[in-house]
């Protein structure tokens, strides 16, 4: 397979899924097969799904609304094709961001592209006089995630529907820009702020990170500041100028003196001892006479 195209290696490809997608999978699922088996159970004639509904979904400010639900919502289904999207979505696009950025960032990220997605809704569909309902699913936080494959890989070649290539920048602009045109139907069921919520925090995560690199951050430095493949870095001015307590080197070298004074008498135990004192305090702080002492020595030795 060429590097330049992305074509998820089928149902084999569970076998080395990385911790965090195969947990959100698992859990999702685990959660969608309850809601469920709860529609059959009734409490005083309402079904269980309703009741977990109203306290895990995301309801409106005002009717209902618990901070928690920005998390809980992420995890609650409507129906088998919505969970078989979003999990396919998670799988396709996930699996590698989460191999690049490991897993404890991929699941932050993932949260809160979530709740960002849950924000935007909870603020935004009242000043839009969008009708009020509970929001339920993932799909805020998967559309964090495509942004940032497309982000990471924009050259990345899908294939939609299987056999038409388009490149990644390419095709989740389009899905953003559809979710964008469709913000007042709200009559399809369909939270479309929430979707341009999660991909909106997304874009704005990725790019104040500065630990995650790439080519749109580069693109815009060259753009902004001009761009030197080899810069040449600026001695700030400060650097001219020392402090007079400062020392000029931590290393200094030795210098020649006039010997005048006698040191036939100096022994080696003498000599041991200065070098001591260098290899404990350094050549710098020896006296003057232990300078001249060393000098001598050498001389000596060179004769």
């Amino acid at each position: 397979m060429a590097d330049n195209y992305y074509r998820p290696s089928g149902f084999g490809g569970f076998s080395f899924l990385p911790p965090i997608i195969k947990n959100l999978l698992i859990i999702n699922g685990t959660i969608f097969l309850l809601q469920i088996m709860m529609q059959n159970i009734l409490f005083e004639g309402v079904p269980a799904e309703n009741i977990l509904i109203r306290w895990f979904a995301l309801m409106p400010l005002g009717a209902g609304f618990e901070v928690w639900q920005l998390l809980t919502y992420q995890f609650l289904h409507g129906g088998f094709s919505h969970i078989l999207f979003n999990m396919f979505a998670l799988w396709m696009f996930g699996m590698e961001i989460e191999n690049e950025w490991g897993s404890k960032k991929f699941l932050i990220y993932y949260l809160l592209c979530g709740i960002g997605a849950g924000l935007a809704h909870l603020l935004l569909s009242p000043i839009l006089a969008l009708g009020l309902a509970p929001t339920i699913g993932a799909s805020g936080a998967i559309f964090g995630v495509m942004i940032a494959f497309a982000l990471m890989f924009p050259d990345r070649y899908i294939y939609l529907y299987l056999f038409i290539p388009i490149k990644a920048k390419y095709l989740i602009v389009i899905l953003v820009a559809l979710e964008f045109f469709m913000v007042d139907s709200a009559s399809s069921g369909v939270a479309h702020l929430a979707h341009l919520g999660g991909a909106v925090f997304g874009f704005i995560y990725i790019m104040f990170d500065s630990s995650i690199d790439i080519s749109l951050k580069r693109y815009l430095r060259k753009s902004n500041t001009g761009y030197n493949p080899n810069p040449t870095p600026k001695q700030s001015w400060t650097a001219n100028f020392k402090r007079k307590s400062e020392p000029e080197s931590k290393v200094q070298d030795a210098e020649f003196y006039d010997i005048k004074e006698d040191f036939s008498n100096i022994t080696q135990s003498d000599i041991d001892k200065i070098l001591d004192k260098i290899s404990k305090a350094g050549y710098q702080n020896l006296s003057d006479r232990e300078k001249k002492i060393l000098f001598e020595a050498s001389k000596r030795m060179n004769k």
